[in-house]
C-alpha cells in the first residue's frame, strides 16, 4: 500500500517502478516467491497503444475530433448528451481516455456560446471517457480481463456484451443528471465576477486542422478493421487459427492475434500514409500508454507475488463476506481504482484475488466498470485539463477537495453500470 501511495504521488512511470520497490521489499525483506510478471497483458497494451500511436500521427484522431467538432456545434442546445457520447466513442475507438483531451475546449466554449454552464457536459464527458474504457475492446483494462478469464471460457464477446450497454446506461443517466448541475450560467456568481472584471472574454476555439485528409481517413479505417478483426476473433472461436502441440489441436490464443493484428495495423498506417515512425512515439497516446505498461508491469507483479504468498490467510480473513456478498469485491474494485489511477493496473492486480475466492467470472464482469473510480480524488489529467478548459470558472474543484465537478457524474455512471451488469447477468 506505501508502494501504490507514493508512486501514485510521483506520477507518471512512479506508480510502476515503485511496484518493482515493494516488490523487492516482499522477495528479499520478507521472502515470498515472485510470481511470473504479467508479460502477455504488457505485450498486447503494446501493440494496441503502437497502432493508436501510429494512427494520432497519420492525422485520424484529429480527423475524429474535427468530425466531432461540427456535431457538437450543428447542435449545441444538446451539448450535454451529446458530449459524453462523443468521448465516450472516441475512448471506444481508440482504447484510451486520453483522446479526450482534444475535444474538451471545443467543448467548453460550445457551452459558453449557449449560454449552458460548462461544467455539465465538461463534467459527465470526462467521466465518459473513463467509462468507455471498461467497453472498448482494446483497451488495456478489457485486455487484461479478457487475459485472466480466458481460462473460464469467456469470450470478448461475453465481456462486451455486459460492459457495454451497461456503461453506456450509466454515462446517459449519467448525463440527464448533469442537465441539472448548479445554477444557470448567467446567474453564476464566479462567471459574473470573470466576466465583470475583463477575466472572461469570448473567443472562438477550433480544433487542430487535418493536414492531409486521405491519409488521416486511411488510418482511421485501417485501425478500425483492426479492431473488427480482434472482436471478431474473440467472439468467434471457429475462426481462429488452430495448431497441433503436444496437447493435441489447440486455437490461436487471443494475446497472439490481438498483437498480431495490432502491429500489423500499426505496420499498414505507416506504409501506406508514409508517416514517420518516429512521430507515433512522441504522440500523447503513445507517451501515456506506455507509462500503463510501467505502472502494470511494476504493480501487478507486487500485487500478484503478495496475494500468491498470503492467499490462505487473505481467503480466511475476507472468504465468508466475499461469498455471502459478492457485491463488496466492486467496492474493493472502486478503492483500489482510486489508488493506482489506470483501470488496467486495478485489474491485474485484484482480479486473482476474486478468481481465487470464487466469485462467479459473470460476476467479475459485470463490476468490472467499478475500476473507474480514479475520478474521486481529482487530480488526474483529463479531469485537471477540462477544469482548466473552462475560462467560465463553473468546472472546478470544491472547498473541501472532495466536492468538486466530476463526483456526481462519476458516482451515478458508476453505480448504475455496475448495478445494470449485476442485474443483466440474472438473465444471461
Amino acid at each position: 500500500m506505501l508502494a501504490i501511495i507514493i508512486g501514485a504521488r510521483i506520477g507518471g512511470v512512479g506508480l510502476g517502478v515503485l511496484g518493482g520497490l515493494g516488490l523487492a521489499v516482499l522477495t528479499f525483506v520478507f521472502g515470498l516467491q515472485p510470481t511470473a510478471p504479467p508479460i502477455d497483458v504488457m505485450l498486447m497494451i503494446v501493440a494496441v497503444i503502437a497502432a493508436a500511436g501510429c494512427m494520432q500521427a497519420a492525422g485520424g484522431l484529429d480527423l475524429m475530433v474535427r468530425a466531432a467538432e461540427k456535431l457538437l456545434r450543428k447542435n449545441p442546445q444538446h451539448i450535454t448528451l451529446l458530449s459524453p457520447l462523443v468521448t465516450y466513442t472516441f475512448t471506444f475507438v481508440a482504447g484510451t481516455g486520453h483522446v479526450a483531451y482534444s475535444v474538451l475546449p471545443v467543448i467548453a466554449e460550445v457551452a459558453a456560446e449557449t449560454k449552458i454552464r460548462p461544467e455539465r457536459p465538461l463534467g459527465i464527458a470526462v467521466i465518459a471517457s473513463q467509462q468507455a474504457i471498461t467497453a472498448s475492446p482494446i483497451s488495456a483494462a478489457t485486455v487484461a480481463m479478457l487475459s485472466m478469464l480466458a481460462g473460464f471460457d469467456v469470450t470478448l464477446l461475453d465481456i462486451m456484451k455486459i460492459s457495454v450497454p451497461c456503461t453506456l446506461l450509466g454515462v446517459i443517466i449519467g448525463a440527464i443528471c448533469s442537465m441539472h448541475v448548479g445554477k444557470e450560467l448567467e446567474d453564476d456568481p464566479e462567471f459574473r465576477k470573470r466576466v465583470a472584471s475583463g477575466e472572461f472574454k469570448s473567443a472562438h476555439t477550433e480544433s487542430k486542422g487535418v493536414e492531409n485528409y486521405g491519409k488521416a481517413l486511411i488510418s482511421v479505417i485501417i485501425f478500425l478493421l483492426a479492431t473488427v478483426g480482434i472482436v471478431l476473433f474473440g467472439s468467434i472461436e471457429s475462426l481462429r487459427p488452430v495448431f497441433e502441440t503436444a496437447k493435441g489441436n489447440e486455437a490461436m490464443q487471443m494475446s497472439h492475434i490481438i498483437e498480431i493484428l495490432m502491429l500489423s495495423a500499426a505496420a499498414l498506417i505507416l506504409v501506406l500514409t508514409k508517416t514517420n515512425g518516429i512521430k507515433a512515439a512522441q504522440g500523447s497516446v503513445f507517451v501515456a500508454g506506455m507509462q500503463a505498461v510501467v505502472a502494470i508491469f511494476g504493480i501487478a507483479w507486487m500485487g500478484d507475488t503478495f496475494i500468491a504468498g498470503n492467499l490462505p490467510e487473505i481467503r480466511a480473513a475476507v472468504e465468508n463476506a466475499v461469498t455471502e456478498m459478492p457485491w463488496l469485491f466492486g467496492i474493493a474494485l472502486f478503492v483500489m481504482s482510486i489508488l493506482l489511477f489506470s483501470q488496467a493496473a486495478t485489474v491485474r492486480a485484484l482480479l486473482p484475488l476474486g478468481i481465487a475466492l470464487g466469485i462467479s467470472p459473470y460476476m467479475l464482469i459485470a463490476m468490472f466498470p467499478a475500476v473507474n473510480g480514479y475520478f474521486f480524488i481529482p487530480n488526474y489529467p483529463t479531469v485537471v485539463a477540462a477544469i482548466n478548459f473552462d475560462r467560465t470558472g463553473t468546472t472546478k474543484i470544491g472547498k473541501y477537495v472532495l466536492n468538486h465537478s466530476f463526483m456526481m457524474p462519476g458516482l451515478i455512471s458508476t453505480i448504475v453500470a455496475v448495478g445494470a451488469g449485476l442485474l443483466l447477468i440474472q438473465f444471461i
